[in-house]
Protein backbone atom coordinates (compact mmCIF):
# COMPACT_ATOMS: atom_id res chain seq x y z
CA UNK A 1 0.00 0.00 0.00
CA UNK A 2 1.14 3.38 -0.85
CA UNK A 3 2.20 5.58 1.47
CA UNK A 4 -0.26 8.71 1.46
CA UNK A 5 1.21 12.51 2.19
CA UNK A 6 -1.10 15.46 1.97
CA UNK A 7 -0.07 18.67 1.35
CA UNK A 8 -3.08 20.01 1.38
CA UNK A 9 -3.76 23.66 2.42
CA UNK A 10 -7.15 22.75 3.95
CA UNK A 11 -6.89 19.22 4.89
CA UNK A 12 -6.11 20.57 8.53
CA UNK A 13 -8.81 22.52 9.14
CA UNK A 14 -11.84 20.86 7.63
CA UNK A 15 -10.69 17.00 7.82
CA UNK A 16 -10.33 16.98 11.65
CA UNK A 17 -13.92 18.16 12.80
CA UNK A 18 -15.79 16.36 10.21
CA UNK A 19 -13.86 13.02 11.48
CA UNK A 20 -14.41 14.13 14.95
CA UNK A 21 -17.85 13.98 14.36
CA UNK A 22 -17.79 10.22 14.06
CA UNK A 23 -18.27 9.00 17.39
CA UNK A 24 -21.72 10.83 17.61
CA UNK A 25 -23.00 9.50 14.04
CA UNK A 26 -25.38 6.54 14.86
CA UNK A 27 -24.03 4.46 12.47
CA UNK A 28 -24.21 0.73 13.11
CA UNK A 29 -20.56 -1.17 13.70
CA UNK A 30 -21.91 -3.68 10.98
CA UNK A 31 -22.38 -1.30 8.37
CA UNK A 32 -19.44 -1.82 5.37
CA UNK A 33 -18.15 1.59 4.95
CA UNK A 34 -17.98 0.94 1.34
CA UNK A 35 -21.82 1.80 2.46
CA UNK A 36 -20.23 5.22 3.49
CA UNK A 37 -18.95 5.35 0.19
CA UNK A 38 -21.86 4.44 -1.97
CA UNK A 39 -23.83 7.45 0.08
CA UNK A 40 -20.95 9.96 -0.64
CA UNK A 41 -21.32 8.92 -4.13
CA UNK A 42 -24.89 9.45 -4.22
CA UNK A 43 -24.62 12.96 -2.51
CA UNK A 44 -22.36 14.07 -5.57
CA UNK A 45 -24.30 13.08 -7.53
CA UNK A 46 -27.03 15.00 -6.28
CA UNK A 47 -24.85 18.01 -5.98
CA UNK A 48 -24.37 17.41 -9.80
CA UNK A 49 -27.88 17.96 -10.39
CA UNK A 50 -27.89 20.63 -8.49
CA UNK A 51 -25.45 22.63 -10.56
CA UNK A 52 -27.08 21.15 -13.56
CA UNK A 53 -30.17 22.67 -12.78
CA UNK A 54 -28.69 26.30 -10.94
CA UNK A 55 -29.14 28.20 -14.34
CA UNK A 56 -32.54 27.10 -14.34
CA UNK A 57 -33.82 27.63 -10.63
CA UNK A 58 -32.16 29.97 -8.03
CA UNK A 59 -32.00 27.26 -5.28
CA UNK A 60 -29.95 24.44 -7.60
CA UNK A 61 -26.93 25.72 -6.46
CA UNK A 62 -27.70 25.18 -2.93
CA UNK A 63 -28.41 21.53 -3.43
CA UNK A 64 -25.08 21.69 -5.42
CA UNK A 65 -23.29 22.90 -2.33
CA UNK A 66 -25.21 20.78 0.22
CA UNK A 67 -24.47 17.68 -1.97
CA UNK A 68 -20.47 18.30 -2.38
CA UNK A 69 -19.98 19.15 1.14
CA UNK A 70 -22.01 15.55 1.73
CA UNK A 71 -19.89 13.93 -0.68
CA UNK A 72 -16.73 15.31 0.94
CA UNK A 73 -18.15 14.45 4.91
CA UNK A 74 -18.98 10.75 4.03
CA UNK A 75 -15.08 10.48 2.80
CA UNK A 76 -13.39 11.97 5.91
CA UNK A 77 -15.82 9.13 7.58
CA UNK A 78 -15.38 6.08 5.53
CA UNK A 79 -11.84 5.06 6.75
CA UNK A 80 -12.41 6.54 10.37
CA UNK A 81 -15.37 3.66 10.35
CA UNK A 82 -13.38 0.87 8.56
CA UNK A 83 -10.57 1.69 11.17
CA UNK A 84 -12.64 1.77 14.18
CA UNK A 85 -14.60 -1.23 13.36
CA UNK A 86 -11.64 -3.87 12.24
CA UNK A 87 -13.17 -3.26 8.57
CA UNK A 88 -10.04 -2.03 6.27
CA UNK A 89 -9.87 -3.90 3.15
CA UNK A 90 -8.13 -3.34 -0.30
CA UNK A 91 -11.70 -3.26 -1.98
CA UNK A 92 -12.83 -0.67 0.03
CA UNK A 93 -9.76 1.61 -0.59
CA UNK A 94 -10.08 0.77 -4.46
CA UNK A 95 -13.74 1.73 -4.24
CA UNK A 96 -12.85 5.21 -2.64
CA UNK A 97 -10.47 6.17 -5.01
CA UNK A 98 -12.58 4.74 -7.83
CA UNK A 99 -15.51 6.92 -7.15
CA UNK A 100 -13.36 10.34 -5.79
CA UNK A 101 -12.68 11.21 -9.57
CA UNK A 102 -15.85 10.18 -10.86
CA UNK A 103 -17.73 12.81 -8.30
CA UNK A 104 -15.45 15.45 -9.73
CA UNK A 105 -16.40 14.91 -13.50
CA UNK A 106 -20.10 14.26 -12.02
CA UNK A 107 -19.73 18.14 -10.97
CA UNK A 108 -17.87 19.42 -14.35
CA UNK A 109 -20.95 17.63 -16.49
CA UNK A 110 -23.73 19.40 -14.31
CA UNK A 111 -21.67 22.96 -14.54
CA UNK A 112 -21.12 22.12 -18.87
CA UNK A 113 -25.29 21.20 -18.67
CA UNK A 114 -26.03 24.29 -16.85
CA UNK A 115 -23.97 26.54 -19.23
CA UNK A 116 -24.89 24.42 -22.24
CA UNK A 117 -21.71 24.57 -22.81
CA UNK A 118 -20.59 20.37 -23.64
CA UNK A 119 -17.39 21.76 -25.14
CA UNK A 120 -16.21 23.57 -22.06
CA UNK A 121 -17.50 19.93 -19.70
CA UNK A 122 -15.52 17.99 -22.29
CA UNK A 123 -12.44 19.77 -21.47
CA UNK A 124 -12.73 19.84 -17.70
CA UNK A 125 -13.68 16.26 -17.53
CA UNK A 126 -10.03 15.13 -19.48
CA UNK A 127 -8.19 17.60 -17.54
CA UNK A 128 -9.94 15.86 -14.29
CA UNK A 129 -9.45 12.54 -15.43
CA UNK A 130 -5.85 13.09 -16.36
CA UNK A 131 -4.72 14.30 -13.49
CA UNK A 132 -6.42 11.30 -11.65
CA UNK A 133 -4.56 9.07 -13.84
CA UNK A 134 -0.87 10.95 -13.31
CA UNK A 135 -2.01 11.37 -9.50
CA UNK A 136 -2.67 6.88 -9.55
CA UNK A 137 0.61 6.29 -11.45
CA UNK A 138 2.83 8.19 -9.67
CA UNK A 139 1.68 6.95 -6.71
CA UNK A 140 2.35 3.57 -7.77
CA UNK A 141 5.78 4.00 -9.43
CA UNK A 142 6.75 5.92 -6.10
CA UNK A 143 4.97 4.28 -3.12
CA UNK A 144 3.45 7.49 -1.76
CA UNK A 145 0.40 8.67 -3.06
CA UNK A 146 0.81 12.57 -2.74
CA UNK A 147 -1.89 15.46 -2.55
CA UNK A 148 -0.94 18.64 -3.47
CA UNK A 149 -1.62 21.94 -1.60
CA UNK A 150 -4.64 22.75 -4.13
CA UNK A 151 -5.97 19.31 -3.85
CA UNK A 152 -9.27 17.22 -3.43
CA UNK A 153 -10.42 19.31 -0.43
CA UNK A 154 -9.48 22.95 -2.20
CA UNK A 155 -11.79 21.83 -5.30
CA UNK A 156 -15.09 20.76 -3.31
CA UNK A 157 -14.27 24.13 -1.12
CA UNK A 158 -14.15 25.84 -4.37
CA UNK A 159 -17.26 24.33 -6.54
CA UNK A 160 -19.12 23.78 -3.13
CA UNK A 161 -18.75 27.81 -2.69
CA UNK A 162 -19.31 28.44 -6.29
CA UNK A 163 -22.96 26.26 -5.67
CA UNK A 164 -23.94 28.99 -3.04
CA UNK A 165 -22.37 32.17 -5.27
CA UNK A 166 -24.44 30.90 -8.29
CA UNK A 167 -27.56 30.30 -5.70
CA UNK A 168 -26.99 33.88 -4.38
CA UNK A 169 -26.45 35.55 -7.91
CA UNK A 170 -29.66 33.86 -9.20
CA UNK A 171 -31.97 34.97 -6.68
CA UNK A 172 -30.85 38.64 -6.21
CA UNK A 173 -29.76 39.41 -9.89
CA UNK A 174 -31.51 36.94 -11.95
CA UNK A 175 -30.61 33.50 -13.65
CA UNK A 176 -29.79 35.33 -16.51
CA UNK A 177 -26.71 36.72 -14.73
CA UNK A 178 -26.11 33.04 -13.21
CA UNK A 179 -25.68 31.59 -16.57
CA UNK A 180 -22.91 34.04 -17.50
CA UNK A 181 -21.35 33.44 -14.29
CA UNK A 182 -21.38 29.57 -14.25
CA UNK A 183 -20.16 29.75 -18.17
CA UNK A 184 -17.30 32.26 -16.91
CA UNK A 185 -16.33 29.91 -14.06
CA UNK A 186 -16.44 26.66 -16.06
CA UNK A 187 -14.11 28.23 -18.38
CA UNK A 188 -11.95 29.39 -15.52
CA UNK A 189 -11.75 25.55 -14.41
CA UNK A 190 -10.84 24.67 -18.13
CA UNK A 191 -8.10 27.16 -18.50
CA UNK A 192 -6.74 25.80 -14.95
CA UNK A 193 -6.31 22.33 -15.72
CA UNK A 194 -5.41 22.55 -19.17
CA UNK A 195 -2.36 24.98 -17.72
CA UNK A 196 -2.21 22.59 -14.55
CA UNK A 197 -1.84 19.16 -16.32
CA UNK A 198 1.31 19.87 -18.11
CA UNK A 199 3.30 21.00 -15.16
CA UNK A 200 2.07 18.53 -13.04
CA UNK A 201 3.22 15.69 -15.98
CA UNK A 202 6.62 17.08 -15.85
CA UNK A 203 6.53 17.10 -11.92
CA UNK A 204 5.69 13.50 -12.04
CA UNK A 205 8.03 12.19 -14.67
CA UNK A 206 10.92 13.91 -12.37
CA UNK A 207 9.98 12.59 -9.33
CA UNK A 208 9.65 9.57 -10.68
CA UNK A 209 13.07 9.52 -12.18
CA UNK A 210 14.28 10.45 -8.78
CA UNK A 211 12.28 8.66 -6.40
CA UNK A 212 10.93 5.77 -8.08
CA UNK A 213 12.20 2.07 -7.69
CA UNK A 214 14.02 0.09 -10.27
CA UNK A 215 12.04 0.31 -13.88
CA UNK A 216 9.89 -2.70 -14.61
CA UNK A 217 12.07 -4.73 -17.21
CA UNK A 218 9.99 -8.00 -17.26
CA UNK A 219 7.73 -8.76 -20.11
CA UNK A 220 3.88 -9.16 -19.96
CA UNK A 221 3.19 -13.06 -19.46
CA UNK A 222 0.62 -13.83 -21.37
CA UNK A 223 -1.95 -16.47 -19.83
CA UNK A 224 -6.16 -17.39 -20.31
CA UNK A 225 -5.92 -18.38 -16.47
CA UNK A 226 -7.84 -15.71 -14.49
CA UNK A 227 -6.84 -17.04 -11.38
CA UNK A 228 -4.27 -14.31 -9.57
CA UNK A 229 -0.37 -15.13 -9.27
CA UNK A 230 -0.79 -14.40 -5.35
CA UNK A 231 -3.75 -17.14 -5.29
CA UNK A 232 -1.53 -19.64 -7.46
CA UNK A 233 1.90 -19.70 -5.41
CA UNK A 234 -0.38 -20.00 -2.33
CA UNK A 235 -2.30 -22.88 -3.71
CA UNK A 236 0.90 -24.54 -4.57
CA UNK A 237 2.50 -23.93 -1.15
Amino acid sequence: MSKRVSHSLLDPYIGPPLAALYPRLPIPRWFPPEGIVAIGHLSAIGGAIGLAISTQVWWGGLIAAVGIAGNHFADCIDGRHARATGQCRNGGELLDHFTDPLSFTYWMVGLAVACGRLDLGLVAVIALMAMAVLTNLRAKLTGEFTLAAFGPTEFKSLLAGFGVVLAIIGSLAGLEIALASATVGLATLCILGVTLLPIQLFQSVREVNRFGGQPDTSDWETTRSTTHPAAQKNSAA
